[in-house]
Protein backbone atom coordinates (compact mmCIF):
# COMPACT_ATOMS: atom_id res chain seq x y z
CA UNK A 1 0.00 0.00 0.00
CA UNK A 2 1.62 3.12 -0.90
CA UNK A 3 1.54 5.77 1.45
CA UNK A 4 -1.11 8.67 2.63
CA UNK A 5 0.96 12.06 1.84
CA UNK A 6 -1.96 14.48 0.60
CA UNK A 7 -5.57 14.24 1.32
CA UNK A 8 -7.74 16.03 -0.97
CA UNK A 9 -11.19 17.39 -0.25
CA UNK A 10 -13.88 18.57 -2.42
CA UNK A 11 -16.13 20.76 -1.34
CA UNK A 12 -19.00 22.55 -2.83
CA UNK A 13 -19.60 24.66 0.67
CA UNK A 14 -22.83 23.47 1.14
CA UNK A 15 -23.61 20.91 4.64
CA UNK A 16 -22.45 17.94 2.84
CA UNK A 17 -18.94 19.71 2.68
CA UNK A 18 -19.05 19.62 6.47
CA UNK A 19 -18.43 15.89 7.20
CA UNK A 20 -16.03 15.73 4.30
CA UNK A 21 -14.15 18.14 6.16
CA UNK A 22 -14.06 16.39 9.52
CA UNK A 23 -13.17 13.18 7.67
CA UNK A 24 -10.53 14.91 5.89
CA UNK A 25 -9.02 16.34 8.95
CA UNK A 26 -9.06 13.16 10.72
CA UNK A 27 -7.27 11.27 7.98
CA UNK A 28 -4.19 14.09 7.19
CA UNK A 29 -3.62 14.36 11.31
CA UNK A 30 -3.63 10.22 11.71
CA UNK A 31 -1.29 10.39 8.37
CA UNK A 32 0.49 13.09 8.60
CA UNK A 33 -0.14 14.14 5.51
CA UNK A 34 -1.12 17.48 3.66
CA UNK A 35 -3.88 18.59 3.11
CA UNK A 36 -5.61 19.95 -0.19
CA UNK A 37 -8.83 21.39 -0.53
CA UNK A 38 -10.56 21.74 -4.17
CA UNK A 39 -13.76 24.25 -5.00
CA UNK A 40 -15.04 23.81 -8.99
CA UNK A 41 -16.81 26.45 -9.96
CA UNK A 42 -19.14 24.89 -12.56
CA UNK A 43 -18.75 26.71 -15.76
CA UNK A 44 -21.69 28.67 -16.50
CA UNK A 45 -23.40 28.53 -19.78
CA UNK A 46 -20.71 30.81 -22.65
CA UNK A 47 -23.19 32.96 -24.43
CA UNK A 48 -20.58 35.97 -25.14
CA UNK A 49 -21.75 37.43 -28.47
CA UNK A 50 -25.07 35.90 -28.27
CA UNK A 51 -26.96 37.49 -25.43
CA UNK A 52 -24.32 38.94 -22.63
CA UNK A 53 -21.41 41.46 -23.88
CA UNK A 54 -18.10 40.06 -23.43
CA UNK A 55 -16.67 42.87 -20.65
CA UNK A 56 -19.99 41.66 -18.99
CA UNK A 57 -19.28 37.95 -18.97
CA UNK A 58 -15.49 38.81 -17.98
CA UNK A 59 -16.49 40.90 -15.07
CA UNK A 60 -19.13 37.89 -14.33
CA UNK A 61 -16.24 35.85 -14.18
CA UNK A 62 -13.79 37.75 -11.90
CA UNK A 63 -16.75 38.23 -9.55
CA UNK A 64 -17.89 34.45 -9.40
CA UNK A 65 -14.22 33.51 -8.45
CA UNK A 66 -13.75 36.27 -6.11
CA UNK A 67 -16.78 35.05 -4.32
CA UNK A 68 -15.59 31.72 -4.34
CA UNK A 69 -12.36 32.44 -2.83
CA UNK A 70 -14.13 34.43 -0.03
CA UNK A 71 -16.05 31.26 0.30
CA UNK A 72 -12.91 28.87 0.97
CA UNK A 73 -11.38 31.16 2.96
CA UNK A 74 -14.82 31.09 5.53
CA UNK A 75 -14.84 27.54 5.05
CA UNK A 76 -11.10 26.70 5.67
CA UNK A 77 -11.49 29.12 9.08
CA UNK A 78 -14.28 27.52 10.26
CA UNK A 79 -14.11 23.68 9.48
CA UNK A 80 -10.09 22.95 8.73
CA UNK A 81 -8.13 25.24 11.50
CA UNK A 82 -7.49 22.39 13.06
CA UNK A 83 -5.12 21.45 10.03
CA UNK A 84 -1.33 21.34 9.15
CA UNK A 85 -0.77 22.50 6.35
CA UNK A 86 -3.74 23.36 4.10
CA UNK A 87 -3.25 24.32 0.37
CA UNK A 88 -6.44 25.46 -2.05
CA UNK A 89 -7.52 25.45 -5.12
CA UNK A 90 -10.48 26.74 -7.15
CA UNK A 91 -11.01 25.58 -10.60
CA UNK A 92 -13.35 26.11 -13.22
CA UNK A 93 -15.05 23.21 -15.32
CA UNK A 94 -16.99 20.46 -14.64
CA UNK A 95 -17.01 19.25 -11.29
CA UNK A 96 -16.38 15.86 -11.39
CA UNK A 97 -13.42 16.12 -14.28
CA UNK A 98 -11.66 18.66 -12.26
CA UNK A 99 -11.58 16.87 -9.06
CA UNK A 100 -9.67 14.11 -10.79
CA UNK A 101 -7.47 16.41 -12.46
CA UNK A 102 -6.35 18.35 -9.57
CA UNK A 103 -6.05 15.10 -7.53
CA UNK A 104 -3.97 13.83 -10.27
CA UNK A 105 -1.91 17.41 -10.59
CA UNK A 106 -1.48 17.33 -6.65
CA UNK A 107 -0.32 13.58 -6.34
CA UNK A 108 -3.40 13.13 -4.33
CA UNK A 109 -3.21 9.81 -1.96
CA UNK A 110 -6.68 9.90 -1.06
CA UNK A 111 -9.49 11.93 -2.17
CA UNK A 112 -12.55 12.88 0.24
CA UNK A 113 -16.00 14.29 -1.06
CA UNK A 114 -18.95 14.75 0.72
CA UNK A 115 -22.43 13.36 -0.81
CA UNK A 116 -25.91 13.96 -1.44
CA UNK A 117 -27.30 10.32 -1.13
CA UNK A 118 -29.81 11.12 -3.39
CA UNK A 119 -31.92 7.97 -5.15
CA UNK A 120 -34.43 7.34 -7.70
CA UNK A 121 -35.36 10.40 -9.57
CA UNK A 122 -33.75 13.05 -7.98
CA UNK A 123 -30.16 10.79 -8.77
CA UNK A 124 -31.44 9.97 -12.46
CA UNK A 125 -32.05 13.83 -13.13
CA UNK A 126 -29.14 15.62 -11.24
CA UNK A 127 -26.53 12.19 -11.52
CA UNK A 128 -24.13 12.15 -8.78
CA UNK A 129 -20.48 14.32 -8.58
CA UNK A 130 -18.92 11.79 -5.89
CA UNK A 131 -20.00 8.87 -8.11
CA UNK A 132 -18.48 10.13 -10.92
CA UNK A 133 -15.27 11.07 -9.19
CA UNK A 134 -15.22 7.50 -7.93
CA UNK A 135 -15.83 6.30 -11.77
CA UNK A 136 -12.42 8.29 -12.68
CA UNK A 137 -10.40 8.68 -9.61
CA UNK A 138 -6.96 7.90 -9.89
CA UNK A 139 -6.38 7.30 -6.27
CA UNK A 140 -9.18 5.79 -3.31
CA UNK A 141 -12.05 7.90 -2.84
CA UNK A 142 -13.95 8.38 0.84
CA UNK A 143 -17.54 9.41 0.23
CA UNK A 144 -19.15 10.67 3.28
CA UNK A 145 -23.07 11.37 3.56
CA UNK A 146 -24.74 14.01 6.41
CA UNK A 147 -25.96 12.40 9.09
CA UNK A 148 -29.26 12.18 9.36
CA UNK A 149 -31.11 14.25 12.12
CA UNK A 150 -33.00 12.02 14.23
Amino acid sequence: MKPIETVLLAVDFSDYSTPAAEYAVMLAETFKASLTVVHIINDPVDLRGFYVPQLAFDQLEKEIEAGAHAMMNRFCEKHLAGARTVKTVIASGLPYEEINRVAEEEKASFIVIGTHGRTGLDHLIFGSTAERVVRGAPCPVLTVRLAEKA
